[in-house]
């Protein structure tokens, strides 16, 4: 297997880093799937550790001026690696300032995501500074643990209101509650509640437009609600960096939460599952 793309606008190498800078507060580690045409970064956590997921999605043309890999075999041209996020995302810090990036899998004393930034020098030099991210190669017989989620049948689906307002709201309430329950309706609204024994609260956010919403049985209106970590919420909010032009927030009645962030350039979607009382 072989890896390597090489990066040299200064946007494009911020952009990637704020994608890796978002992904890394929702979860330590992740998985790297490596096609090619794309890159894609996902994660699906036990029920134990709280079931979230994610599926964060790269195209490889929007960002790498160089991008060559080979897979497995030719029927299976696709490389799957395992690593923690947080090691990737300080490597890229390092390389704000960069002429250029070099992204590769290579093999030290064990398999590498080695990163080599060439950093502008006052010399006729050019610096290079390496990291080297260890990596878990994942094999063949797992790769079916990180394919695209199935796209479920949501009740209602809307648009979030702003993520700086939701994500003060979900600060206030992490200090009040460990869950939090999440509504939307075919109105147009989206309510936060938290509840303890002593205190009910809850955020409304109107007017907000819908993009699609499942028939009510009697045709009245839809309301759908699950109760979630307020604490997985609050990482999603608190991790954002890419500034996402859309924000799309699906819920199953009791069962999901999923939240869709469209760019130009890069697509991500965070699962959230309902915590039963």
């Amino acid at each position: 297997m072989k890896f390597r793309g090489k990066m040299v606008e200064i946007s494009s190498i911020q952009h990637f880093t704020r994608i890796l800078h978002t992904i890394s507060k929702m979860n330590k580690t992740a998985v790297l799937r490596i096609v090619p045409t794309h890159l894609y970064f996902v994660f699906n956590e036990r029920i134990t550790t709280g079931g979230t997921s994610l599926w964060c999605e790269i195209p490889e043309d929007h960002y790498f001026c160089e991008f060559n890999m080979e897979g497995l075999s030719e029927e299976c041209n696709e490389i799957y690696l395992e690593f923690q996020l947080d090691n990737l995302a300080t490597a890229f810090r390092s390389a704000q300032a960069a002429k250029s990036v070099k992204l590769k899998l290579t093999k030290k004393h064990v398999p590498c995501l080695t990163l080599e930034v060439e950093l502008p020098s006052l010399h006729s030099h050019s610096r290079v500074v390496v990291h080297d991210v260890p990596v878990l190669v994942i094999p063949r017989r797992l790769w079916e643990q990180f394919q695209e989620p199935t796209m479920i049948q949501y009740d209602v689906s809307i648009y979030m209101p702003s993520m700086k307002v939701m994500r003060s709201v979900a600060e206030r309430m992490k200090n009040i509650g460990t869950f939090m329950t999440m509504s939307a309706s075919s109105d147009g609204e989206i309510h936060l509640r938290c509840e303890t024994d002593t205190v009910t609260i809850t955020t409304h956010f109107k007017d907000l437009n819908l993009t699609s919403v499942a028939a009510a049985p009697d045709g009245n209106r839809q309301l759908a609600e699950c109760r979630i970590d307020v604490r997985k919420f609050n990482q999603f909010l608190m991790g954002q960096q890419i500034n996402p032009a859309k924000v799309v927030c699906n819920i199953t009645h009791h069962q999901m939460v999923q939240f869709f962030l469209l760019h130009d350039d890069v697509s991500i979607q965070y699962f959230l599952p309902c915590v039963v009382a």
